[in-house]
């Protein structure tokens, strides 16, 4: 049976993305495809499907399908419960996060000027968007709080480099002032430390 279709039928059985040792696995140890074998296959389907309603696209946990954006407004009808909708609160201190990373509350309450709820934290938590990967060596010892390949996933990234660059939050008026000061400039990359921890993280939640 042709390599590219039993990948494409798996993908579209998987509830989630499927990385390439995940696909390496559905073989038998005799007849398993190499990762360039596999890759080469993936990228077939994604010109394939490049003319579809559907995208081949890869994020930080593997490959998955999905509808492209273009149809989203269609395709959301189809379900009766509305999406979710987040708080501007909520998501300027997920923002923050994710450029500052790590960081602790305490310091998402300076840059936001207000506390940040605790009921947000333990939203951005139960949804998997952020976890704690330390304690800040300071009095008191606070959480640092980083983003998840969950994270990535949701917004359709790769790594924390594919963020958008800080100035385009800034001009749809998502962070709280144009003058906030995080550890990054437009053109500066994110934290290398960070990027490394995720990829770490990854390859542990990978089989």
């Amino acid at each position: 049976m042709e390599l590219k279709s039993i990948i494409e039928a798996s993908l579209f059985a998987a509830n989630e993305p499927l990385s390439i040792m995940e696909l390496q696995s559905l073989f038998l140890l005799e007849e398993r495809p190499d990762k360039h074998s596999l890759r080469e296959a993936i990228k077939q389907l994604q010109e394939e499907y490049s003319v579809k309603s559907i995208e081949l696209v890869e994020v930080a946990s593997g490959y998955r399908f999905q509808v492209k954006s273009t149809y989203s407004p269609w395709v959301a009808r189809l379900w009766e419960e509305k999406p979710v909708k987040y708080s501007r609160a909520l998501l300027e201190t997920l923002a923050i996060i994710a450029y500052q990373q790590p960081a602790t509350r305490g310091e998402v309450e300076e840059i936001r000027g207000v506390a940040v709820s605790t009921n947000i934290i333990r939203t951005l938590e139960e949804r998997e968007w952020l976890r704690v990967i330390g304690r800040k060596e300071v009095p008191g010892r606070p959480a640092l709080y980083a983003t998840t390949k969950e994270f990535l996933d949701y917004f359709n990234l790769q790594t924390l480099a594919d963020l958008p660059p800080l100035a385009t939050l800034l001009e749809i008026d998502l962070l709280p002032s144009s003058d906030v000061q995080l550890n990054l400039g437009d053109d500066t990359p994110i934290n290398n430390e960070v990027i490394q921890d995720e990829k770490e993280h990854s390859s542990e939640q990978s089989p």
